[in-house]
């Protein structure tokens, strides 16, 4: 077991990208009441790559995730325990502020959440905002986000304009640069592209490529097609327990577990 000093997470100054972390991940368990979902899991997220978390529906995946920035607590019922290393700081020690873990751990979902009632550049701000960034750095901010969605060029001129009436594609752009207006150095993916068309898919995908270079990244996804065309390391989860990690290639041509490979072949999930 690594021995984890603690500390506090320190904000990030605008514009100032630190270093991506990696993300140790060690006995992990997570319960919903007395059902135990995510079963003692260690897993690292190497810095600067994209790590796919594949199996099957309910095997835990997205509970996984959602504990690493902490958001599997807020579930009335559910709670979690063992350590999410970050920078050498355990996200779980007592004295970490968990506003700064899910600022620092970004989240995007399934379905792209827009805040309905809000233009575009203020969905885009709204973080930026309860950091009280001077005004000037705001506008910069909400550019450089959306730039790095690659969907600065799409809404510039339309950016008093309600974010519902993008398209579904754009949506998820849209709550993907508003992860970034934070600064964080991981984000989380949660199925980001099952409810958007092959086109917008692969544009998430490519922007996924691209957002590497400056941060962490886990994505969950049912799509092996995907997985393998995005992940750099995958990671095979079943039952609650990871059975096998290692580089996609690796994953799904010659897989170390019989499981494993039962899965990515298609004959079960």
């Amino acid at each position: 077991m690594d021995d984890v000093p603690e500390a506090s997470l320190s904000p990030t100054l605008p514009g100032v990208h630190k270093p991506a972390p990696s993300v140790r991940i060690r006995g992990l368990r997570a319960y919903y009441g007395d059902a135990e979902r995510v079963k003692g899991i260690d897993l690292d997220l190497n810095a600067n790559e994209v790590t796919a978390i594949i199996g099957p529906s309910g095997c835990g995946k997205s509970t996984m995730i959602r504990c690493i920035n902490r958001m599997h607590e807020e579930i009335p019922g559910a709670r979690s325990e063992g350590r999410v290393v970050l920078d050498d700081v355990n996200l779980y020690d007592p004295s970490v502020d968990v506003i700064a873990v899910r600022r620092t751990v970004g989240m995007v979902f399934q379905r792209p959440n827009p805040f309905p009632t809000m233009s575009i550049f203020d969905n885009v701000a709204a973080g930026p905002r309860l950091a009280n960034r001077r005004r000037s750095d705001l506008q910069a901010a909400v550019r450089t986000a959306l730039e790095g969605a690659g969907l600065w060029q799409e809404v510039a001129d339309r950016l008093s304009e309600p974010a519902t009436g993008l398209s579904g594609g754009q949506q998820q752009r849209l709550c993907i640069a508003r992860s970034l207006a934070v600064d964080p150095e991981v984000i989380l993916m949660d199925e980001p592209c099952s409810a958007l068309d092959p086109t917008a898919s692969l544009r998430i995908e490519q922007l996924i490529d691209e957002l590497k270079r400056r941060v962490t990244i886990a994505i969950v996804t049912h799509n092996m097609q995907q997985a393998a065309r995005v992940a750099d390391r995958t990671a095979f989860m079943l039952d609650g327990e990871l059975i096998e990690v290692g580089p996609t290639h690796h994953m799904f041509t010659s897989p170390s577990d019989p499981r494993t490979e039962d899965y990515v072949t298609g004959k079960f999930g």
